[in-house]
């Protein structure tokens, strides 16, 4: 939903970014390469340590990098099929380690089980979001759109964590379980638009 709304504000400031890096002779996978590891290392770092709001921070700054391989593919003039592949699969590693992490330090650190649940929740539903869409564009349908897209998880995710680690109360718990029902229903929205989509015909 937020790309909707955002894609053209956010290449803006993108897109000056990706010409720069390609003029250094950057590419897009590197980019992408170097996001994944730089969120996935302070996730399993800092959230097991209890320290929430140094990771969150850290994980913000790298998951921006998500929006800059394709400012950078754009600025080479075209991506490649491997890139799109490799963007995906590192979307995947980096939103499963986060909430993978959380689920630890809910279930070990936080001691706060039931919020473990909601962070297991958010993990499975997450990737089903993702999963959903590109079966479905596998088989020539639409699953596009959805409550809670990839880049609204992160939003919402970090920012609970980040306000968590500062001592606000509740912050985690009313986030995780927020994201935890609203991915399930973005789950299911995915699959009526599936369903709508094949009752419709196969895209051509």
């Amino acid at each position: 939903m937020l790309n909707v709304f955002a894609r053209a504000h956010v290449g803006r400031v993108t897109d000056p970014i990706g010409r720069w890096l390609v003029d250094r002779g950057v590419t897009p996978d590197a980019v992408t390469v170097v996001g994944t590891v730089g969120t996935v290392v302070p996730a399993v770092w800092f959230l097991p340590r209890n320290q929430l709001f140094l990771g969150a921070a850290l994980m913000t700054v790298f998951v921006l990098f998500d929006m800059l391989d394709g400012a950078v593919a754009r600025a080479r003039g075209h991506g490649t099929p491997f890139g799109a592949v490799l963007d995906s699969v590192c979307d995947r590693i980096a939103d499963g380690v986060l909430f993978a992490a959380l689920t630890w330090w809910c279930l070990e650190v936080g001691d706060e089980r039931a919020l473990g649940v909601a962070a297991l929740i958010c993990l499975v539903a997450g990737q089903l979001v993702s999963y959903v869409k590109a079966r479905a564009e596998g088989a020539g349908l639409n699953a596009d759109g959805g409550l809670m897209e990839r880049p609204e998880r992160l939003i919402v995710a970090l920012t609970a964590t980040g306000l968590h680690g500062l001592g606000v109360p509740y912050a985690l718990n009313v986030g995780l379980w927020l994201l935890a029902v609203a991915s399930v229903w973005t789950v299911g929205q995915r699959i009526v638009a599936v369903h709508r989509s094949a009752k419709a015909g196969p895209r051509t």
